[in-house]
């Protein structure tokens, strides 16, 4: 193959995979729900295990921030926007180290162990002005009494709790 053949085929490649690129950007579209984190490092348990990592906070934090965007989208009408700032989070359950080595990095789920979150909210209409807004501390004191599925989800009870919310706070848009 000469010098001449390879250019057109490298440019060829090159195009195609820029264009690859633009149609994986071009899937995400910008979601009418924002989550952020408030100082996510100071929250009270937001932990994989009984020692906790940045890295194992940040991917429950971004599951719970996934599971949110997703829901609260079915309560918004066409142009509403809705931001959602998670001030505190505490998981339902908590590790108990002092049942030994082999339960140090268990999350030992009981009762007394509820889910909480603080949050604070600003619902927007198209235009960009405030239609509510408020600050809410949840908290579900009867959580192993509800259905939460998937069971095999560790997060079960935690994102039940903010589907709740979203249930009560915002009515189904129809």
């Amino acid at each position: 193959m000469s010098m001449k053949n390879k250019i057109p085929l490298i440019v060829s490649l090159g195009l195609l995979v820029s264009g690859a690129a633009y149609a994986a950007n071009a899937d995400k579209t910008v979601s009418p729900v924002q989550v952020t984190f408030q100082a996510p490092e100071n929250f009270t348990d937001v932990r994989e295990d009984y020692t906790g990592s940045d890295r194992g906070r940040d991917a429950l934090l971004e599951q719970l921030k996934d599971h949110l965007v997703a829901q609260a989208a079915k309560y918004l009408a066409a142009g509403q926007r809705l931001q959602i700032t998670l001030n505190d989070v505490d998981l339902a359950g908590d590790f108990e180290p002092w049942r030994g080595m082999n339960f140090q990095d268990v999350r030992v789920v009981k009762d007394i162990y509820p889910p909480r979150v603080s949050l604070d909210f600003k619902l927007l209409d198209a235009e960009g002005k405030v239609i509510s807004e408020g600050k809410r501390q949840l908290r579900d004191l009867s959580f192993q009494m509800t259905v939460a599925l998937p069971s095999s989800d560790p997060l079960r009870y935690d994102k039940e709790m903010l589907s709740n919310w979203l249930r009560q706070e915002f009515k189904r848009r129809t």
